[in-house]
Parts: C-alpha cells; sequence; structure tokens
C-alpha cells in the first residue's frame, strides 16, 4: 500500500523547488541554482564554480573560485534566458534583476496557479490508488467494512491537509511576486 504521508511530502517538496525557481521582484541565490557552466571540460551547477551572494534586493553577487570561468559563467547567464543583465567587475559578476512589470508578475501568478493544480491533480490521484486498494482489500476479505470506511476517513484528513499546505505555499508565492 502507498504511504500517503510520504507521497503528500514529495508533493510540498516539489511544489516548494518549482515556486522557489519562479523569479519575484527580490533576488535571491536559489534562482540561479538550476544553472550549468561548463568547467574544466564538464558541466557544474553554479554553485559550484563560485559563491553567489546577495548584494540588494535585485542584485546577485558571484564570486568565482577560479577567475578564468568568468567568460564560462556570463556565458551561461546570457543562455539561460532569465531576463536578468550582466556585469563583470574585479571581483566577480553582478547579476542585475530588472523590475517586474504588472503583465509579468500576472503572468507569474499564472504559472504559480499552474503549478499549484498539478500538485493538487497529484494529491488526487494518491488519494484514489490509496482509495483503491482500500476496496480491493475489502473485496478480498484482507479488512473489514468499518476498518475501510475509518482508513478512507483518514486519508480524507491527510489529503486536507495537504491541499491546504500546498494552498499556504501558493498565497505565499503570490504575495512575493504581488509585493
Amino acid at each position: 500500500m502507498i504511504d500517503f504521508d510520504v507521497r503528500g511530502k514529495e508533493i510540498l517538496q516539489w511544489l516548494t523547488t518549482e515556486y522557489s525557481g519562479i523569479r519575484t521582484g527580490q533576488a535571491t541565490p536559489a534562482l540561479l541554482d538550476n544553472i550549468k557552466v561548463e568547467s574544466y571540460g564538464s558541466m557544474m551547477p553554479l554553485n559550484q564554480v563560485g559563491s553567489v551572494g546577495v548584494e540588494d534586493a535585485r542584485t546577485l553577487r558571484i564570486s568565482l573560485w577560479d577567475a578564468g570561468g568568468v567568460s564560462a559563467v556570463e556565458t551561461a547567464l546570457r543562455e539561460a534566458d532569465l531576463g536578468v543583465s550582466v556585469s563583470t567587475d574585479s571581483s566577480g559578476l553582478r547579476v542585475i534583476f530588472p523590475e517586474l512589470t504588472s503583465d509579468r508578475r500576472a503572468q507569474l501568478i499564472k504559472l504559480a496557479k499552474s503549478k499549484l493544480e498539478e500538485a493538487r491533480v497529484s494529491v488526487r490521484s494518491a488519494r484514489d490508488e490509496i482509495m483503491k486498494d482500500l476496496e480491493k482489500q475489502q473485496k478480498d476479505g484482507d479488512i473489514g467494512e468499518d476498518a475501510k470506511f475509518t482508513q478512507k476517513e483518514d486519508i480524507q484528513k491527510k489529503v486536507a491537509v495537504v491541499n491546504n499546505q500546498l494552498e499556504a505555499l501558493y498565497d505565499q508565492k503570490e504575495n512575493e511576486v504581488s509585493a
């Protein structure tokens, strides 16, 4: 039988990861986590070739451990098409995030809503699998009807808790984007 608690946590983690990639007006190092840079002949995550820090609300500072990799990082950032401007100076690179337009904010909120819906579909599918399994167990005589209904109620309560957590994540992201 599927453990709904584990699936619920996986779905919450997935949504959190998806939301960390949605850029708000604030610059956070997590926005650059998926950027891969060519370094010494292989593709490496940006955070393994240098440190990424917040300089101010809309600027990130990348300090490379090997100054020779500046052009590779600059190229990777431009190819990532994040809608940012990149400038280099003596101590590394600056990644500057432009102010969000109202159209872009609306797009980001719509994207966040679609990710929330994907997560809800995953929760429903996990619930349906468990419900089918409970029906099968009752049909096979492994559990009684009372036990089946009790377990169904427990699962439904867990579904409600996970859906509330997903909704809270969405509300938080919506507030970030709108701010």
